[in-house]
């Protein structure tokens, strides 16, 4: 059996607890290294209540049926909070560092360059900013081919999704290896260039002020606009990604979509991207032309169908919305 890699999180808040979590469950070795220096009666504090919230964590998830909660010790003992006096020892030790002191540029290049130093070259370092980019972080990391971002989605515990976004400088073996890595575990990584906001805060935070906006011009109530979320939007895209669901009804009903809803609102924030006329032009609207964003191309489209129908199925037995036939009158 591979040796598995020794993870490091450094700073010992939230974040870093969750990732220790996921890598622990996963039969890895964790240090928490806390990167303040403190009195001895503080540090030990903090890392009672670090692995408080580890064991509190663990156990809500054998609760919810991860797990026998017999394991929850075995899984907790993986873990081990380290002070700043020991950080040297756990970072150079690491195979895998991932950096989470709060996002502040400054601070975070002050850590990242602490880190690389008493690490050595030998960890791949991760930064888990989730809107800082990675090269205003890269600079201030000896050896930056081993740096990048990997944005976790709270809890990270649950949430399967990692955002990798290397640098201009990141070896491009590292990003495989960290993305392998983290496959193992069960996480799904994707890997997104160095912009603002990766995908999933970019996409979100336009749907979420669009949602705050409805509230606000009286379109629906906070209840029926979540309730629209939960079984439309939600329900679907749980199954569907968004480009595929563009290609799935049709490019050129978003094409048409946005035109209405642009001059409809009179604003600016509906109208399509390029892309969407450019495919149109093209031809490229999805399942009925065998392209989109997505290649259909000598593809079982009634397969393709059944497969999703099955998803959607099964999204209703989870909302607990399948009812069954009614056979007689």
């Amino acid at each position: 059996m591979m040796a598995r890699e020794r993870i490091a999180c450094l700073g010992a808040g939230r974040m870093g607890r969750g990732i220790a979590v996921v890598f622990a469950y996963a039969g890895h070795a964790v240090s928490i290294v806390d990167f303040k220096a403190r009195p001895a009666a503080d540090f030990d504090r903090l890392a009672g209540d670090a692995m408080a919230e580890v064991k509190r964590t663990l156990a809500s998830l054998a609760a919810l049926g991860l797990f026998d909660a017999s394991a929850i010790e075995t899984i907790a003992a993986r873990i081990t909070v380290v002070p700043e006096s020991g950080a040297g020892a756990a970072l150079s030790s690491a195979d895998v560092i991932f950096e989470g002191v709060p996002e502040v540029l400054d601070l975070k290049r002050e850590a990242l360059a602490r880190c690389a130093q008493l690490a050595g070259d030998k960890p791949i370092i991760a930064s888990t900013t989730s809107t800082i980019l990675v090269d205003d972080l890269s600079g201030a990391v000896a050896g930056p081919e081993r740096f990048l971002n990997a944005h976790w989605l709270n809890p990270a515990y649950l949430v399967p999704l990692v955002e990798l976004s290397p640098g201009a400088g990141t070896d491009p073996g590292v990003t495989e290896r960290l993305k392998a890595l983290l496959e193992r575990i069960g996480k799904v990584p994707v890997v997104c260039a160095a912009r603002p906001g990766y995908i999933v805060p970019r996409i979100q935070t336009l749907a979420m002020n669009e949602a705050a906006r409805m509230v606000e011009e009286g379109v629906a109530s906070p209840e029926d606009i979540d309730k629209a979320i939960k079984y439309g939007f939600g329900f679907r895209f749980a199954v569907l990604g968004l480009l595929e669901f563009i290609d799935w009804g049709g490019g050129d009903i978003l094409y048409y979509a946005s035109r209405y809803l642009t001059k409809a609102l009179d604003s600016d924030r509906y109208t399509a991207p390029e892309i969407i006329e450019r495919n149109m032009r093209e031809g490229r609207i999805g399942l009925t032309t065998g392209q989109g964003f997505l290649n259909y191309e000598g593809r079982d489209l009634d397969a393709y169908r059944a497969e999703r129908m099955k998803g959607f199925v099964g999204m209703l037995g989870f909302l607990d919305l399948v009812k069954p036939p009614v056979l007689e009158d």
